[in-house]
């Protein structure tokens, strides 16, 4: 057991990050709560206005928001399903032994480490519609006659959106599920085979039990990074073609700073930060009921 005073010199140890931690995410938590009750709208008025829950009920009628917040959701779900299909695949594949084993996991990083408005640009170009490597390939296979305006249609700038986030970000998902991966012992794959299963069976019955708080982990860390997407769909669509990949994030930064408007924007993050929250946590309910 520790001393009074063994306890007040963890504390004071401690103190330095934890006023750090609340000055760089309590703070701004607080403080959009708080502003998210007035009007504050430096375009028509200077001083803030208390109006109590008039910014969360003009959110009701906001069909901007809605619709940000269901590209949100469409982008976040099918891109993380993908990555982490994909992901799994990769980790299983660098978890063989294999010449070059060492390099190909180098190279398989590279992706998740490139600046994400750097690689951004990069995708914008392949998928331009006159001199883009995508149509370029369809056009030497014969697939396609005329190029195709990929970030000027709707459905198909989500679909160049999501293509793209799942390039940069599976690698960071199969870096988790690799040391997951090298964490299960042989020993348990060679007993189960001696047993008379097949290697389907020793995937579902010892990989993916195992491995599912790596699973978990690398779920919640991709849920939160997508669904408050920025950089990437800033620079590849800006939120076009007529609204169609404008995120929540995107909107949020419209308001506040093309728009001035400081507290709808804070009731916007308000929001936002909860349906997070709520979806996190109700990811976590379920994997740990499938878990056990």
């Amino acid at each position: 057991m520790l001393n009074k005073q063994e306890k007040l010199t963890g504390w004071l140890m401690l103190f330095p990050a934890l006023f750090i931690l609340g000055l760089v995410f309590i703070y701004p938590i607080a403080r959009a709560f708080w502003l998210s009750w007035f009007t504050e709208n430096l375009g028509t008025q200077l001083q803030p206005v208390f109006t109590g829950l008039g910014n969360y009920q003009r959110m009701l009628g906001d069909g901007r928001f809605w619709q940000s917040l269901w590209n949100t959701s469409i982008f976040t779900v099918v891109s993380v399903a993908l990555e982490l299909i994909l992901g799994l695949g990769v980790a299983l594949v660098l978890n063989k032994s294999f010449m070059g084993r060492g390099v190909v996991r180098t190279i398989a990083i590279i992706p998740w480490a490139l600046p994400t408005a750097v690689m951004g640009l990069a995708w914008a170009w392949i998928f331009n519609d006159q001199y883009g490597v995508v149509n370029d390939i369809l056009f030497r296979l014969g697939l396609i006659d005329a190029g195709i305006n990929w970030l000027g249609s709707p459905a198909l700038a989500m679909v160049a959106l999501i293509i793209a986030d799942v390039w940069k970000t599976t690698p960071f998902i199969s870096i988790i599920l690799l040391a997951g991966l090298q964490s299960i012992s042989e020993d348990l794959y060679e007993a189960h085979k001696m047993d008379g299963a097949s290697p389907w069976q020793s995937f579902y019955q010892i990989t993916l039990p195992l491995l599912m708080p790596q699973i978990l982990i690398a779920l919640l860390f991709r849920f939160a990074q997508s669904f408050g997407v920025f950089d990437l769909v800033q620079v590849m669509t800006g939120g076009g073609p007529a609204g169609s990949t404008e995120t929540v994030s995107i909107y949020i930064y419209s308001t506040v700073m093309r728009y001035l408007d400081f507290g709808y924007g804070a009731a916007l993050v308000v929001i936002t930060f909860l349906l997070l929250v709520l979806a996190v946590a109700t990811i976590s309910l379920i994997l740990k009921r499938i878990r056990t």
